[in-house]
């Protein structure tokens, strides 16, 4: 998904705030999960997902000039309960800014825990 960087983004050195890196790739994780939820066919009964781990390296300066940047998510890995997404902000000419990954795991609202991944969640992840 392509985001456009705002001047509150940017930090006194001129560039991206770091935080502003973990809210675009929510932004991104949560584009996945609504497509998840779309493929699965909707199913709220079962749960949602919680957030996990999440890594972030950066790589190379994101600057307001550069106007955009891409927000990439790739499926990595899928477990009992859990999901793996490399993800990765992009600058327009393709450089990678910052590459890391992020575990979501299935929620059970009413029992406050982890849930094992529907059939209907595997199908909509294949």
């Amino acid at each position: 998904m392509r985001v456009q960087l705002r001047w509150r983004d940017m930090d006194m050195l001129g560039h991206l705030n770091q935080s502003v890196y973990h809210e675009m790739i929510e932004e991104g994780r949560i584009a996945l999960i609504v497509e998840l939820m779309r493929r699965a066919g909707n199913d709220h009964g079962s749960g949602g997902y919680v957030l996990a781990h999440v890594d972030l390296d950066h790589r190379a300066e994101v600057r307001k000039d550069h106007g955009e940047v891409d927000i990439v998510m790739r499926l990595a890995h899928v477990g009992t309960s859990s999901v793996q997404i490399d993800h990765e902000v992009r600058l327009p000419d393709g450089t990678v800014a910052a590459s890391g990954k992020s575990v979501l795991v299935a929620w059970d609202p009413v029992t406050r825990a982890k849930r094992t991944l529907s059939d209907a969640e595997r199908a909509a992840l294949s």
